[in-house]
């Protein structure tokens, strides 16, 4: 488990350099693929996976794929990252429609927003990240690997 705080939202690029080295996330062998990012709206998970993506650096232009519900990033390495936004998905179902399974047990990085529309879909070995809001604009990161 790994806890990082931050001061502000300023502080994510740090907080991303940190997680790379901790979940191991370039090492694509070795690494848990799955990465679901919990926290309110406006808790900086957009800006945080913009920010791992940029340090994989990835060569696509990163934004959220709320509409979409995926987007398809490719680091300068050739490897592929899927960012999902699952928040405007009405039903599980949406989720099989879309071929979550090609995307999740690919080995491919996955970076996961709003996994609580689909967490009986997450693969058993999977990474829980947590922002939560505190005081201050000040974040607190709680990153557990499930195994």
């Amino acid at each position: 488990m790994l806890k990082i705080n931050l001061e502000s939202l300023n502080f994510l690029r740090q907080a991303a350099k940190e997680l790379i080295l901790f979940l191991n996330l370039e090492n694509k062998e070795e690494r848990v693929n799955c990465l679901a990012f919990y926290g309110e709206m406006g808790a900086g998970k957009t800006t945080l996976i913009k920010a791992i993506c940029e340090e994989l650096n990835v060569k696509d232009i990163i934004s959220s794929p709320s509409f979409s519900l995926v987007n398809e990033y490719v680091t300068d390495r050739d490897d592929k990252v899927f960012h999902f936004d699952f928040y405007r998905l009405n039903k599980t179902s949406e989720a099989f429609d879309l071929g979550y399974e090609e995307y999740f047990y690919s080995g491919n990085l996955c970076l996961i927003e709003w996994p609580e529309k689909i967490e009986q879909l997450l693969p058993l070995q999977h990474t829980k990240i947590n922002i939560i809001v505190k005081e201050n604009n000040q974040r607190e990161i709680d990153v557990c690997v499930i195994q």
